[in-house]
């Protein structure tokens, strides 16, 4: 019989498409590019001039795994704000300019990672790229170029009567040859819709035309659910191709929340270490157990695990026992008791009433026993 192992992976684990080939930028200390892995961004909700509350916010969005952070500038007093934000952040500071120009100055005066500029809406965009590329080259500071649906240049939505896929494009590589013309090449783009049919097509035509790096986003997705049903539908189009190097998960929820679902998105496609990893039983006539509540029991209990731990909940005979034992841990239940197993072999025998004090005390003793990884590894389902 054939079981999964629990440690480090002995293999890289399997992805459906290899990256695509991009040239490599910097956002401060985060590698952004083919040769790095995809990071997760979001973007904070305070007001940027409410230096500790943003700070705050930043330190929230670290602790859950985000890996760039966005701030907006649309006053004197957040430009005012960003050294100090750059400086104390504990992940690479993205200031989000629109309308004035100035501000892109100010914030890579500030000492700003990046710098994240909207040609649609800048004033006179074009004609200050120069001084922009001179500027972000001596500070180190890359560029993202990022087009939006909702905010194209009117010359454009003129050209095709709305923000196709084609029109999205032709404004970033307008930008993009402009930058390149004064040889800064340390930017990446998007070209964001909030139509993920219209966003992925608009991925793709840009990644045919260049090497650029790619930050990818669903705009206005909506609330939590939907916007997550979006977001996974799109970004797993592009990733499962290999297009994609950052990704943003937009929400109209808590920006944590936004980190959550963009690293569970890349866990799911292999693209991140897959962490704790719950298999449960769906809605079925054939459960004898309670398999809702065991499993969100079983999750809240062991929210906060980095290993990586498959953990399978399962409720009835015909898949339970299977899938119990090929994760790490798992229980198949029945009858008012629960077979609990251990890398595939079973340990014990419980009661309904014991199964999820006996995962958990049982996951925590594994998860005692490893190192958090780089790559997937152990898991445990619930059924």
């Amino acid at each position: 019989m054939s079981v999964i192992g629990l440690g480090m992976p002995t293999a890289p684990p399997p992805v459906l498409a290899p990256r695509r080939k991009t040239r490599q930028i910097q956002v401060g200390k985060v590698g952004v590019g083919s040769d790095h892995q995809i990071s997760v961004q979001s973007m904070t909700t305070t007001l940027t001039a409410d230096v500790n509350s943003t700070l705050q916010q930043i330190a929230e969005l670290t602790a859950a795994g985000c890996d760039i952070v966005r701030v907006a500038c649309p006053s004197q007093d957040d430009a005012e704000a960003l050294p100090e934000i750059a400086q104390h952040s504990q992940i690479p500071v993205i200031a989000d300019i629109h309308f004035q120009p100035k501000y892109v100055f100010a914030a890579i005066d500030a000492g700003c990672a990046a710098v994240r500029v909207n040609p649609g809406n800048i004033k006179k965009f074009d004609d200050q790229i120069k001084e922009i590329a001179r500027a972000a080259k001596d500070r180190g500071t890359s560029i993202r170029i990022g087009v939006n649906a909702g905010s194209l240049d009117k010359r454009l939505l003129e050209k095709y009567g709305k923000a196709t896929p084609e029109a999205l494009v032709e404004s970033a590589v307008w930008e993009a040859s402009l930058f390149e013309e004064h040889g800064f090449q340390d930017f990446k783009i998007s070209v964001k819709h909030n139509d993920p049919v219209v966003m992925v097509r608009a991925y793709e035509l840009l990644a045919e035309q260049g090497d650029w790096p790619l930050h990818l986003g669903v705009t206005e997705a909506g609330p939590a659910f939907q916007g997550t049903i979006k977001s996974a539908t799109a970004f797993g189009a592009l990733l499962s191709r290999g297009i994609g190097d950052t990704i943003r998960v937009s929400l109209s929820a808590p920006p944590v929340e936004e980190v959550k679902v963009g690293l569970q998105i890349l866990q799911s496609l292999n693209l991140r270490e897959r962490k704790l990893e719950i298999v449960s039983c769906p809605s079925c006539g054939r459960a004898q157990v309670d398999v809702y509540t065991l499993a969100e029991q079983v999750t809240a209990g062991l929210e906060g695990m980095e290993v990586p731990l498959r953990v399978a909940v399962m409720g009835c005979v015909v898949n339970g026992p299977g899938e119990a034992r090929e994760a790490d841990l798992g229980v198949a239940s029945g009858n008012g008791k629960g077979q609990i197993f251990v890398k595939g072999e079973v340990i014990k025998t419980v009661p309904e009433s014991q199964i999820v004090e006996t995962l958990i005390e049982e996951a925590l003793r594994i998860a005692e026993s490893m190192e958090p990884a780089e790559g997937a590894g152990p898991s445990v389902t619930v059924s």
